[in-house]
């Protein structure tokens, strides 16, 4: 086929780059190995943008949050995974979170029908020498793996990734559980199991002595990303740690009590029917029949069906801020760009904001443009500062989107007038930055 720029991988990212190129008029070539008779360890489906851990964009507060402030500079640029993402969303009090089967499969439909591109089920082993964005993933292939370490020189970088279980909601026991959001922001959007002190006890320990998954031989020295932490890794770490963790009970109070519990389970709807729910921050790598006992010790879940219990796989990524330059193109191989998580990035958002910006500046130059890149005092510019420079080489390591990537408030102020502070300078950073280079929500 003809095409002006290929993309490799189907994920977030890749999806996100593949709509914002071809609405700018440039012909795409999508390559996924799903559908060709490849998979990851982690997938279930051959679709685009599939959603392998949580089914959560995370806060969607765009005045205190750094998180929502980005979903609301994608949606200003026309996001592809942020439409998707709004029309499939379920509650989750002041969190964006999405049926992830649906929101998938909308995000296909879009790709897959736009006549600016052409998807080809095939596995890429090597880095092209046309202009192309690698947007492969934290699992991406040996071969290409071993075909970017070949041109860069870099040992690849990698961390643990872990996936929580999901309960089918009629196996709940609601006698036990009730509704309720942190302080009863957003809704009576979350499933909450209660602990007394007894109970949590016991429950750390089966943890801690729970029976794990083994590694292989080159998983050995992988070091887990800390936003992902597996639940039993949190529970060696000291007796308290869930409790100011996943397990945390500040702000919800038992309607049985009227207090609040010594722990807490959360359960987040996890698809639109409201069959499926999602154990909050409850990744793990116990072995699934360790995990069927053991979660069935939390009050409520005594009799939990899942649909899906937790895994772990390996995520890899390559040292951005040495290997990248500002436009996230490979300093020894400008024609190639990187995308998504394998950046650095971590967090579904962040991943999609990535294949997002890596396709508008490959954009301006098929086109013969030049584009500013966003400042950093918004959300997108602090991001993409940060994997193509601002961090430390180093000691480079995975990275959610937060306001301590941006430059600093002068002057002190109560925390949340601070982060206000943030996001209102940021929309302006934005705003003008919109006007300078004439980006516009594409039709």
């Amino acid at each position: 086929m003809s095409f002006d720029i290929h993309i490799v991988g189907g994920g977030l990212a890749g999806s996100e780059a593949a709509w914002q190129l071809a609405e700018a008029g440039i012909r795409v070539r999508l390559s996924e190995m799903r559908g060709g008779g490849d998979m990851t360890p982690a997938h279930q489906t051959d679709r685009l943008a599939e959603m392998v851990c949580s089914n959560s964009f995370r806060s969607d507060d765009a005045e205190h949050n750094a998180v929502g402030l980005i979903h609301q500079e994608m949606r200003a640029l026309g996001s592809l995974v942020m439409r998707a993402a709004d029309t499939h969303r379920v509650p989750a009090g002041s969190a964006l979170a999405v049926d992830r089967d649906e929101f998938a499969a909308e995000v296909t439909r879009a790709v897959e029908s736009h006549p600016n591109i052409t998807i080809v089920r095939e596995r890429v082993d090597s880095l092209p020498d046309h202009p192309t964005i690698v947007a492969t993933g934290p699992l991406t292939g040996s071969a290409l793996a071993e075909s970017i370490a070949n041109e860069t020189g870099e040992g690849a970088l990698a961390f643990f990734d872990a996936i929580a279980p999901i309960v089918h909601r009629d196996s709940i026991d609601m006698d036990i559980a009730w509704m309720a959001a942190r302080w009863d922001k957003g809704g009576k959007d979350y499933v909450n199991c209660p602990m007394d002190k007894a109970q949590y006890e016991d429950f750390v320990a089966a943890l801690v002595n729970g029976e794990k998954m083994g590694f292989k031989d080159w998983e050995q020295d992988t070091p887990y990303f800390e936003g992902c932490m597996p639940v039993e890794v949190m529970a060696e770490r000291g007796p308290e740690t869930l409790r100011y963790g996943p397990m945390k009970p500040t702000g919800l109070d038992n309607p049985r009590t009227g207090r609040w519990p010594y722990a807490v389970v959360q359960l987040r709807q996890d698809n639109a029917l409201g069959t499926l729910w999602n154990m909050v921050g409850f990744q793990t790598k116990l072995k699934h029949g360790e995990q069927v006992r053991i979660f069935r010790t939390i009050p409520a879940l005594e009799n939990a069906e899942f649909a899906r219990l937790g895994g772990i796989h390996r995520n890899s990524f390559i040292n951005s801020p040495r290997l990248l330059d500002r436009e996230l193109r490979l300093k020894s191989k400008p024609n190639i760009r990187f995308a998504g998580q394998i950046t650095g990035c971590e967090g579904y958002v962040e991943s999609a904001a990535v294949g997002l910006m890596a396709a508008r500046f490959a954009a301006a130059e098929l086109t013969g443009d030049s584009l500013l890149s966003p400042p950093p005092e918004t959300a997108l510019g602090a991001l993409l500062g940060h994997i193509t420079g601002g961090a430390d080489a180093e000691t480079f390591q995975p990275m959610n989107v937060n306001f301590g990537l941006m430059p600093p408030i002068p002057g002190r102020s109560k925390k949340a007038d601070r982060k206000k502070a943030y996001t209102d300078r940021a929309r302006t950073a934005l705003a003008e930055w919109l006007e300078r280079t004439a980006v516009t929500e594409p039709a």
